[in-house]
């Protein structure tokens, strides 16, 4: 038996790990499709669901809290108001606590915000996740069947290097349309959320210094 030199065995570890790759990375690119277009589904949804905040309405808002003050007020100007619910569920737990110290109600609104961007972080994230490996599961694939194909074309096997080109194209394809998706779907929900905690915090850094000045 004649031995194989070691550059020769390690050459065909390589390979077989390379190529038994290639169904993982196609199942992969398959579920990431399908995310980014139930996704782009959501943000259509999300789209149409979603309640637009001015900055009159702010304005008015932190006017009408302010006169006269009270967390009574506050509560019922909060409800009353026509902004997004988690608006209201922040701002009238702040003001349902006015037994609390200056510090301390500071640091309930610093958490309350803090749970908000957590969130925010959380939605995005799957969809940065497939904006950053789709396309590289892409390249995977297109690489991975080039080797063989490339070795039978050597051989003269044009129909296998056809199946190969063909695979890579797909997956190549298959990888940048799933990761600009979710690259476009993360983009908008990024700014409707910084849009959001922009907002949220203005009503709740008013909120505190209303109360403030209604202890004082």
């Amino acid at each position: 038996m004649v031995a194989v030199p070691g550059s020769e065995m390690l050459s065909a570890i390589l390979h077989v790990i390379s190529q038994s790759l290639l169904i993982p990375v196609i199942v992969g690119l398959l579920a990431f499709m399908l995310y980014a277009i139930i996704s782009f589904g959501g943000l259509i949804s999300e789209y149409t669901n979603r309640i637009r905040v001015s900055t009159d309405q702010i304005e008015q808002i932190i006017t009408d809290i302010s006169n006269p003050g009270t967390p009574e007020k506050i509560k019922q100007v909060m409800e009353n108001s026509d902004v997004p619910q988690g608006y209201k569920d922040i701002i009238i737990k702040i003001a349902s606590h006015p037994e609390l110290g200056t510090k301390s109600r500071e640091a309930l609104a610093r958490k309350l915000i803090e749970k908000e961007e957590a969130t925010a972080a959380k939605s995005l994230e799957k969809t940065d996740i497939v904006t950053r490996l789709g396309p590289t599961l892409g390249l995977m694939g297109t690489l991975i069947p080039m080797g063989p194909g490339l070795a039978a074309l050597g051989s003269g096997d044009i129909n296998t290097l056809a199946q190969a080109i063909i695979i890579a194209f797909d997956t190549t394809v298959v990888g940048l349309a799933a990761g600009g998706i979710a690259y476009f779907i993360s983009k908008i929900r990024r700014r409707w959320y910084e849009e959001y905690l922009s907002n949220l915090d203005t009503l709740c850094e008013a909120t505190l210094e209303v109360m403030d000045h209604g202890k004082t």
